[in-house]
């Protein structure tokens, strides 16, 4: 049977989520350490450990079908490489930073400056696109550090928590854009193998499904049933079970946790009681 084959992060935070979601998906992988590929045991999935950055051309070399990858990595590299699942995980920003004793008005501020940056042909764009003339310092890694030595006046670079800037006396000042992990390919050399990409899209939705929801059960007065069942949208309809107490009903149901705390404060007003919520390991829906 033909595989379907796909590229991680060879090492790295996005490599142990990949990871993560690929087990949560029932897909089991044998003796990866140290390897270049390594074959799942039970699904026909052939996955290839690379560096993140030669990720997108393997792609568009038909090396590979498919690639958990940073969106802000296809961005950069700039390959035709359709994203086919946001995966919600590994989000990041590419923004563009400066010392924090700058006082920084507007965008225009970056005239004529030297901004160092790994990503030149994101920022290329951004300074085009915005009518800026500045001098770029391409640096693989350790971008933060360029200010501080003198190398350049800002920075253009991923950022998470905020964290590396701080302790390198930095500020983010504006935002190129939002990224996130996402699962990418070529859509047609995928047509070939639509039927194994299909049953690993089932098995991914199922998975993030579950990731964003929330198993619900309470208690509540049968008379209060249809004003709670309004509330807890993200089903057909609760599951209603009489209780030995007459008159009373446990409802069983999902909510989504973007929603949480607000849904609690409705139903609980509505006349819901005893609640309790419950991770979900997987939702098919």
């Amino acid at each position: 049977m033909k595989k379907l084959k796909i590229a991680i992060q060879k090492s790295g935070r996005l490599n142990t989520d990949s990871l993560n979601l690929l087990n949560k998906c029932g897909i089991k992988i044998d003796n990866y350490k140290d390897q270049l590929k390594a074959s799942a045991r039970n699904f026909p999935v052939e996955v290839y450990f690379l560096r993140n950055s030669d990720i997108p051309k393997y792609i568009d070399d038909g090396v590979v079908d498919l690639a958990i990858i940073g969106e802000n990595l296809l961005i950069e590299k700039n390959f035709d490489i359709d994203i086919i699942e946001n995966l919600g995980f590994s989000k990041c920003k590419v923004s563009i930073a400066v010392p924090k004793d700058v006082e920084f008005d507007s965008i225009s501020y970056l005239n004529n400056l030297k901004i160092a940056t790994s990503y030149p042909n994101t920022l290329k764009k951004f300074l085009k696109k915005n009518n800026i003339k500045a001098d770029i310092h391409v640096i693989n890694g350790s971008v933060e550090i360029a200010p501080n030595i003198g190398l350049s006046d800002a920075i253009c670079d991923i950022v998470s928590s905020g964290s590396t800037l701080y302790k390198n006396n930095l500020k983010e000042v504006f935002i190129i854009h939002e990224s996130q992990a996402v699962l990418a390919g070529n859509k047609q050399v995928l047509e070939s193998n639509k039927y194994l990409l299909d049953k690993l899209l089932f098995r991914i939705r199922a998975v993030l499904k579950a990731k964003e929801s929330k198993y619900i059960l309470l208690n509540a007065p049968n008379n209060k049933i249809n004003a709670i069942s309004e509330i807890l949208p993200v089903l057909k309809s609760p599951t209603v079970l009489p209780l030995n107490k007459e008159g009373w009903s446990s409802l069983h149901s999902v909510i989504n946790e973007n929603t949480f705390w607000e849904v609690i404060d409705k139903i609980k007003e509505a006349g819901a009681e005893d609640i309790l919520v419950c991770p979900i390991e997987k939702m098919v829906l």
